[in-house]
């Protein structure tokens, strides 16, 4: 057992224990982070004194060696060692002798780790936010295509208003756009470089800690040092961050899947993001839809389990904070596997114009804009909501939508009604002349798009 810490200790710590302490099998996962920070604390160590120039060469050469024979498979990251720090360290020191025992000047692995953290998650934030506006781009290429392609909106799942199916993915571009500012906001929040707190208390060594950050890429140093190695913040802001987006993502699961119905068949799924059925021949399965809304699940896990964990702790280090990685690396690869796949399978859908209109048309979606009518004609609204109930009462008694009324039914209804009625009543025109903010009218959403567009080529990435 390749330990850092054995002078303290008469006997070798138990197998059970050392297993069920150790961190490698997952720490493991950032070994270039690790390597990356322990070249710029040799960098900043040289600069300082502490070092020599021929001991940063050699230091330098040797890290970089080990991280390229771990690339090529020559050298194996393996249980042997506690953790990826000691696996650096120990390879170092076989490798360049004396000079690979002073990395560790005014280091420790409570910093060490918290630095790997931050550079590894400050990766993940930008590949998420990449893979975020992958799918902003899908969704705004089908809002151009649709803004005339009329659909039925819903509240309470009942049909309720005619909108387009432009201005439906509208709203999901609303929460995906807000999702990479939460993204970008938790990169700018978390960009402080912890390196050179030490265990808790900092270190009786002249570090430059503004060089050491401005190597790594942060805005400047952290602040304070315990907080510096007991902060964990910034995982469940995001976890909470991806917690969101998957909420996103299972609620537009959920329609989908609604939509792929044989009672809706507003869209037809693409064989490639599809199953059958083992026993039933005719079955075409939404499993990736369902496989996205079922692993939301599993990153509010995640977030729960790292507030439940950080509730009860002093400052500043404790053991319990190693949960911290396990549970973010699966959920940061849950969302990015699910942003994938999900941006796939809405790219290759294909939408049943004709079937979202006719449903639009026969679930009296037009039914506020045949009381506006009689209201503009001199109704008061409240009577002519009790005028458009008795309407949709008798429509739905003869089979038939608004619009399929003669005149001669429509004023047994209201003396008020005229030809003009029918034109009132179109789906067109109910949703056209809706063109303030943010409506479905035609000119509204041209605006909106083009304004989306805008904000996409301002944003390019993180």
């Amino acid at each position: 057992m390749a330990q850092l810490w054995g002078g303290r200790f008469t006997k070798e710590t138990d197998q059970l224990v050392y297993n069920f302490n150790a961190s490698i099998s997952f720490d493991k996962k950032f070994y270039k982070q690790d390597m990356q920070g322990s070249m710029a604390h040799a960098r900043m160590l040289a600069k300082q004194g502490i070092l020599t120039e021929e001991e940063l060469e050699r230091i330098l050469e040797g890290i970089q060696g080990i991280l390229a024979d771990v690339e090529n498979g020559k050298l194996e990251i393996s249980d042997r060692y506690e953790d990826i720090h000691s696996f650096v360290e120990a390879n170092l020191i076989e490798r360049i002798g004396d000079p690979g025992k002073k990395l560790h000047t005014g280091r420790s692995r409570n910093d060490q780790v918290a630095l790997d953290m931050k550079l590894y998650v400050r990766e993940e934030v930008q590949a998420a936010d990449a893979l975020v506006r992958e799918l902003l781009e899908v969704l705004l290429r089908l809002m151009e295509e649709h803004t005339g392609t009329v659909m039925p909106g819903f509240t309470h799942l009942q049909k309720a208003q005619p909108i387009t199916l432009a201005h439906h993915l509208g709203a999901y571009f609303e929460m995906f756009r807000r999702d990479r500012e939460r993204l970008s906001d938790l990169y700018d929040r978390m960009n402080d470089c912890p390196l050179g707190a030490g265990a808790l208390a900092g270190t009786t060594y002249p570090l430059d800690r503004e060089y050491t950050a401005e190597l790594l890429g942060f805005r400047g140093p952290t602040r304070n040092s315990m907080d510096s190695v007991s902060d964990r913040d910034y995982l469940i802001e995001l976890l909470s961050a991806l917690s969101t987006i998957m909420m996103h993502l299972s609620r537009f699961s959920e329609e989908i899947i609604i939509w792929n119905t044989n009672e809706y068949q507003f869209v037809e799924m693409d064989d490639a993001y599809s199953t059958g059925s083992s026993i039933m021949p005719q079955k075409k399965n939404p499993d990736i839809a369902e496989l996205v809304r079922g692993k939301t699940g599993r990153v509010y896990g995640a977030l729960v389990s790292l507030l439940t964990t950080m509730k009860g702790l002093p400052l500043a280090y404790n053991k319990d904070m190693q949960e911290d990685k396990e549970l973010t690396f699966d959920a940061i690869d849950t969302v990015k596997g699910c942003l994938a796949l999900f941006r796939g399978m809405l790219d290759t859908m294909k939408f049943n114009g004709q079937k979202m209109a006719d449903s639009a048309r026969n679930g009296f979606t037009n039914a506020t804009d045949a009381a506006d009518y009689l209201v503009n004609h001199g109704v008061p609204f409240r009577d002519a909501h009790g005028i458009i109930g008795r309407l949709v009462l008798f429509c739905i008694e003869r089979g038939k939508a608004i619009e399929e009324l003669s005149m001669e039914e429509l004023k047994g209804i209201s003396p008020v009604f005229e030809k003009d009625l029918y034109e009132a009543v179109s789906l067109k025109t109910c949703v056209d002349k809706r063109e303030t903010l943010g409506a479905p009218g035609e000119k509204a959403m041209e605006r909106e798009i083009a304004l989306s567009r805008e904000w996409l080529e301002a944003h390019p990435a993180i």
